[in-house]
């Protein structure tokens, strides 16, 4: 794990922007990176269960899906022209932006991801820039967001609103810096760099030019920017886990089927503070079971856990209470 250094200036501050949607083309990009989880996250089970439940969707999303699996791989980089700085205005911007890439930059950044995994035959033509190819890819991936996330876009966008408003909040009761201050792990403001947990160590410097924040319902943990330093500075960051359960997208299911049988029992028995050896005796399971369970809901942001001495204690949320008590798409504090 390394760290994204942004360096900040005073005009840097005052060009701090923060869009007011998602970003498609990067929801696409981070779809694929749920889909690779060793384990699915529990706020996205409900958006799995309905792609799965109709296979005309899975079906349109194939070719896509394929070309993304080799051009966006798990790993440390994937070119930056998937997800062209237009894309915060639209999916059409977005695409349109991705058919103009130059030839250069397209074999260079092709070259670049060559260097971590060997790239497919259809990848030459991609890098000298043929027309067809590049549409085809368009294709692919408008097909793909029509199957994978414009069903779902009332609940992704509900959930990002909140998030926004919550960063709005931050802006009005103490600035900019009140605002890159509460983005929260793994990002941590020590003025004037933000530095964020990343996937390699890298240096941003604005320079001037202010950065745009874009939220994300499907990036997960780790927050991503591109990786040409040359290019308009984003940053792309995790919503809060909260907002994501409260209009979860896809079809309603009990909580067993939600969390499965043993981490509904978890949540259920944490009416107040438990040590994970207390858990897993009312429970009747191992302690490393309970541990591993809490683990997982507290990624969920429906458990906290603290250390109190030797022992480690967990804690249901506000926001679990609500999920057990059917209340999940309410407002939550």
């Amino acid at each position: 794990m390394g760290t994204l250094r942004i360096h900040f200036t005073a005009d840097d501050l005052a060009r701090v922007t923060l869009a007011d949607r998602p970003d498609p083309l990067w929801e696409v990009i981070f779809t694929r990176f749920r889909f690779r989880d060793r384990v699915r996250p529990l706020a996205f089970r409900p958006w799995f269960a309905a792609l799965h439940a109709e296979p005309a969707r899975t079906a349109r999303m194939r070719r896509g899906a394929r070309l993304l699996d080799e051009l966006a791989p798990s790993g440390p980089y994937f070119p930056d022209f998937l997800t062209p700085y237009e894309g915060t205005h639209g999916l059409d911007h977005g695409l349109e932006a991705l058919l103009a890439t130059p030839k250069r930059r397209l074999a260079a950044e092709l070259g670049r991801l060559a260097r971590h995994r060997r790239p497919p035959g259809w990848a030459r033509p991609l890098a000298e820039g043929d027309p067809g190819v590049l549409a085809g890819l368009a294709a692919a991936l408008r097909d793909y967001h029509a199957a994978a996330l414009a069903p779902f876009q009332q609940a992704v966008d509900a959930a990002v609103a909140a998030d926004r408003d919550r960063r709005a909040r931050d802006v009005l009761g103490g600035g900019v810096e009140a605002l890159l201050a509460g983005l929260g792990p793994p990002m941590r403001w020590r003025p004037p760099v933000l530095e964020v947990g990343y996937v390699v160590d890298q240096d941003l410097v604005l320079g001037g030019r202010g950065l745009r924040l874009v939220p994300s319902y499907f990036c997960r943990r780790t927050p991503l920017s591109l990786a040409d330093p040359g290019l308009p500075p984003v940053l792309i960051y995790p919503i809060e886990q909260r907002h994501r359960w409260r209009a979860a997208p896809g079809r309603r299911a009990d909580l067993t089927t939600l969390l499965g049988a043993n981490r509904s029992a978890v949540l259920h028995a944490l009416d107040r503070g438990t040590t994970t050896t207390q858990l897993a005796r009312l429970l009747r399971i191992s302690p490393a079971t309970a541990s591993r369970h809490a683990t997982v809901l507290r990624e969920a942001g429906l458990v906290d856990t603290r250390r109190d001495g030797t022992a480690v204690v967990h804690t249901r949320t506000a926001l679990g209470t609500a999920l057990l008590a059917g209340h999940a798409d309410e407002p939550l504090p």
